[in-house]
């Protein structure tokens, strides 16, 4: 059963109890993330969140550290381009202490000067890691491209000049500014009591200010074209095109057109470029939606040698689809959908994530047989359309390693 309950604050607190289940997952879910960032401060917002690990309300690191796991319990947490959540997994009775955990560490950090100076060395080492790896950074390239010059294109992670700049006054500012009440869902799966949680919730969050957050300025798919020249025995390519946001009336078809086109070994990507012709070990498409916008990723890694020809036969793949896709590739990826889903909501983290995603999307919570009829209503013409509009517009894309580019 899910409950919600939304605090004079303006904190939603909801909860999915789980029979059978003798744990439980707790996370604080913030709708900010590094859309929200201004350019020269670019990585805040996953600095931050490393930042609050390094001591709050008069514990240290260590101490964080040991808290959670003296009771068997993980905490951790990540950062996008559009949320940050904060999660804790422990047994039942430990519950508490996770949300205390979280609450301290988002409205009482430490953020001492000379932490913040190590934590920096630590983020721009991930961020060498990052360019070090051309299957993950030709993705940062590919946003770049689709929003040029935008919040949206920029890195989570951020860069070497916008990292170093950040201060603890930056830091507090952003805290302040981006953790409203009216902004955050505490949520928690398994073994939970829902009015329990609720009153731990108006207790430990009494700190947070009120109200929500400004909604970034809407996005502007550009296109365009990155090349990187790296050292790599590979050539990387990635291909974007516009898609719909997460609320788009076409998100869900569009979403069984990436699948379908390269979301599997079943799929025609997989089966084409790598069965049929050898021409990439690694080969996918991919739908990232977000709130007022989507991308529609295509990815492969090819030999030198050969990444005209996987390029050639990518186009021509997309270009069958839209005509010719059947029935049977919908049910199939359909039903992929729906087992992914189910699966999910097998263990309190993804049942916590669930709810987190609806209330963060629909502002509400959102049967999964809600979602599951949603599926089913998806017809061949709605993906093969959905699939049409993508691919008829402008489009990004990102190489590393290729001999040679073609113009976008």
């Amino acid at each position: 059963m899910m409950q919600l309950t939304i605090l004079p604050s303006g904190l939603r607190v909801a909860t999915r109890r789980m029979p059978g289940i003798e744990t439980a997952a707790v996370g604080l879910y913030a709708d900010t993330g590094s859309r929200h960032e201004p350019a020269p401060l670019n990585g805040i917002a996953h600095l931050f969140e490393h930042m609050v690990f390094k001591g709050a309300a008069g514990r240290s690191a260590r101490e964080i550290s040991e808290a959670i796991e003296d009771v068997g319990g993980d905490l951790n947490a990540s950062t996008d381009r559009e949320g940050t959540n904060f999660m804790a997994s422990v047994m039942a009775e430990h519950v508490p202490l996770g949300v205390e955990l979280i609450a301290d560490m988002v409205q009482r950090p430490h953020f001492r000067a000379d932490e913040l100076e190590r934590e920096k060395d630590v983020v721009l080492q991930e961020l060498g890691e990052a360019r070090d790896t051309p299957n993950d950074i030709i993705f940062d390239d590919l946003q770049a491209a689709a929003f040029a010059d935008q919040p949206l294109g920029r890195s989570v992670l951020g860069e070497e000049p916008s990292i170093e700049a950040i201060t603890v006054d930056d830091l507090h500012d952003w805290r302040r500014g981006q953790y409203r009440a009216g902004s955050l869902s505490l949520v928690a799966a398994g073994k939970v009591d829902h009015d329990r949680l609720v009153e731990l919730a108006d207790r430990l969050f009494a700190d947070l200010p009120t109200g929500t957050l400004r909604q970034p300025a809407e996005a502007r798919f550009t296109g365009g074209t990155r090349v990187g020249r790296g050292q790599c025995d590979q050539a990387h390519l990635a291909l974007g095109f516009a898609g719909p946001a997460q609320l788009g009336e076409d998100y869900l078809a569009a979403r069984l057109f990436a699948d379908a086109v390269g979301g599997g070994m079943s799929s025609r990507l997989f089966q084409q470029l790598r069965e049929e012709r050898g021409l990439a070990y690694s080969v996918y498409a991919m739908l990232q939606p977000w709130s007022d916008c989507g991308l529609l990723s295509i990815y492969a890694a090819t030999a030198r040698r050969q990444s005209a020809s996987a390029a050639q036969l990518i186009e021509e793949v997309l270009e069958e689809a839209v005509r010719d896709l059947g029935e049977r590739e919908v049910n199939r990826v359909r039903t992929q959908a729906k087992a992914g889903l189910l699966m999910s909501m097998e263990s309190p983290w993804g049942q916590a994530h669930y709810v987190a995603r609806q209330l963060s999307v629909y502002g509400r919570l959102v049967p999964v047989s809600e979602v599951v009829a949603q599926l089913e209503a998806v017809t061949v013409d709605h993906v093969r359309e959905a699939g049409r509009r993508m691919l008829s517009g402008a489009r990004a894309r990102a190489t590393i390693g290729f001999p040679a580019v073609r113009a976008a």
